[in-house]
């Protein structure tokens, strides 16, 4: 039985993961700040009050933890707003940098000792975040912060390849849930093309930046 650790647990992607894993019959456990009624009855152990951008929530969800191993962490925490150039919200791209740049760093430096030889680092990142792909703009914080987790988890790949822990950046599709207005596939097919890539990667791959349907992304 693999125990997976996924954050931004409550809903769209995260929920998602969260039921087709305990389906197969894995382990979750669901970090959240405020967990809802789909979670709770997920038959997932549910821990509320997750800030990925607080170091202070951090250190009472690995008291929180105790010994537990975890076998697979899924950084799925992320926001987005639309800035473009005419509307620049400052604050609101730096609060996008926290959660989808700097919340999966502190969230994996935070649980580095869960991980063993043989854990699975897992990063749900942006096709948006990709440079060579960028052909329409805006999205400052959104964009940027994607790109700059794709250098953070290659950077973790690099530094942790000595533990035996593996990282793949995972770009899950335009997937329909309330960060894309409803827009896109459904959550459950998004889902199913993250776990056959996390289920998939090792020391071999490791490193590698996935859509989920297996292609290989341009930075």
């Amino acid at each position: 039985m693999t125990t997976y650790v996924i954050s931004g647990a409550g809903r769209g992607i995260g929920l998602e993961l969260t039921r087709q894993l305990i389906d197969r019959g894995d382990t979750v456990i669901g970090l959240c700040r405020r967990a809802g009624k789909a979670l709770n009855d997920s038959g997932a152990q549910v821990i509320e009050g997750v800030d990925v951008t607080a170091d202070s929530s951090m250190r009472e969800l690995r008291e929180r933890l105790g010994d537990t191993r975890v076998d697979v962490l899924v950084n799925n925490a992320g926001v987005l707003t639309r800035e473009n150039l005419d509307n620049l919200d400052f604050d609101a791209i730096r609060r996008q940098f926290e959660v989808n740049t700097l919340g999966p760093l502190r969230l994996t430096a935070t649980l580095l000792g869960h991980l063993a030889e043989g854990s699975r680092v897992a990063i749900v990142t942006s096709r948006m975040g990709s440079i060579a792909d960028n052909g329409s703009g805006g999205y400052y914080g959104y964009r940027a912060s994607k790109a700059a987790v794709n250098a953070v988890g290659v950077s973790l790949a690099r530094d942790l390849a000595g533990r035996g822990i593996a990282v793949a950046l995972l770009h899950p599709g335009m997937v329909a849930t309330d960060m894309t207005g409803g827009n896109g596939i459904p959550p459950a097919e998004a889902a199913a093309g993250l776990i056959a890539r996390i289920d998939g990667l090792d020391m071999t791959n490791t490193g590698t930046w996935w859509h989920a349907n297996g292609e290989i992304l341009p930075w």
